[in-house]
């Protein structure tokens, strides 16, 4: 791989670290790798620049006497730090958004689905949003979970367990639904 690469401003997805907790850094890594914007919560920060990582915005006040980086923002957090985010890139014009956390639920973001494509990462899997007509290719035995909230149908997908669901063949799954979206994760 070059080690040159040049990266336009916001073509990658902005990754925000809302919880690190015991995320494979190899996951991390590859997160990392095109160099996007990085973002903290305040929590996370000292824990973020012991690994060596360069951070581009802090959501939220850090403690008197943490040595802040150079050329770094801080947002004010109003919220439980995952809004307040979200308010930023969307004003920013960031069309996708990387969230590492422990959660996995989009209940308090679906509201900006329609401004922004996101993508929550936690240490068993990542989570994503998809509209009706959905494909992707996957290996026969994938798992997906999915988040039943309203009904939907799947071509080359076999439920095994009330929200796990198992890739019957190689080739495409394709997912229809009458909700706006349907929230369906994979594991990492």
């Amino acid at each position: 791989m070059s080690s040159h690469h040049i990266v336009r401003e916001k073509q990658e997805p902005a990754l925000y670290i809302h919880e690190l907790a015991n995320f494979n850094e190899e996951h991390l890594g590859q997160l990392l790798e095109w160099s996007p914007t990085l973002i903290v919560l305040a929590s996370e920060y000292e824990k973020v620049v012991s690994l060596g990582l360069k951070v581009d915005v802090v959501v939220g006040n850090l403690d008197v006497g943490v040595t802040l980086q150079e050329n770094m923002r801080i947002i004010p957090q109003q919220r439980n730090g995952m809004e307040d985010v979200m308010e930023f890139l969307v004003k920013e014009k960031y069309p996708a958004v990387n969230i590492i956390s422990k959660l996995s639920s989009f209940d308090d973001l679906t509201c900006y689905l329609p401004a922004i494509n996101l993508v929550l990462f936690t240490e068993q899997g990542k989570h994503y949003a998809i509209k009706n007509n959905f494909s992707i290719w996957k290996p026969a035995g994938t798992i997906f979970l999915i988040d039943i909230v309203a009904y939907f149908e799947a071509d080359n997908l076999m439920q095994q367990d009330e929200g796990k669901f198992v890739v019957v063949e190689d080739g495409l799954v394709s997912f229809r639904f009458q909700a706006p979206y349907l929230f369906i994760g994979e594991l990492l």
